[in-house]
């Protein structure tokens, strides 16, 4: 019995000073955005973004402000006439990881679908979204400042 007290008091002590996560300020954080929208076939993506300033939890690694990132994104088609888009970030603290991702993102909106026979008969296939780009001059992320959360 003596055991197991000891047993529980060191799992209580491991648990309470190894849950705490502190948020980081990291220098280069590698972001690009994505939006595409349900009413019609065009998807936008921003070019991959230094982000300098940004804030990541160090135990997760996840980006700080998602949100917040999204919504600078969101804002930008609001301002140009194309209200509720949905709008994505991706990140990576390391820019070949980003560039995967990119890939990835882009190939995905700008493959053809395969073909079927019935598809064979009506004629060549094209892409079914219209990917368009947004440049650095068009658009670009502000940090988000998470140094109080």
């Amino acid at each position: 019995m003596n055991k197991v007290k000891y047993i529980i008091l060191a799992l209580m002590v491991a648990m309470t000073t190894g849950a705490m996560a502190k948020n980081v300020k990291v220098p280069h954080v590698y972001i690009f955005g994505f939006s595409a929208s349900f009413q019609d076939s065009t998807v936008y993506m921003t070019e991959i973004q230094d982000l300098q300033g940004a804030w990541m939890d160090s135990k997760t690694k996840f980006l700080l402000g998602r949100d917040n990132y999204s919504y600078q994104l969101s804002n930008h088609f609001n301002e140009q006439g194309q209200p509720n888009r949905v709008c994505m970030v991706f990140f990576s603290t390391s820019k070949s990881k980003a560039e995967k991702k990119y890939l990835k993102m882009k190939k995905k909106y700008t493959a053809v679908p395969k073909q079927t026979n019935k598809s064979k008969k009506q004629g060549a296939e094209t892409a079914p979204y219209d990917l368009r780009y947004i440049t650095l001059q068009e658009f670009r992320f502000e940090p988000v400042d998470m140094s109080g959360e």
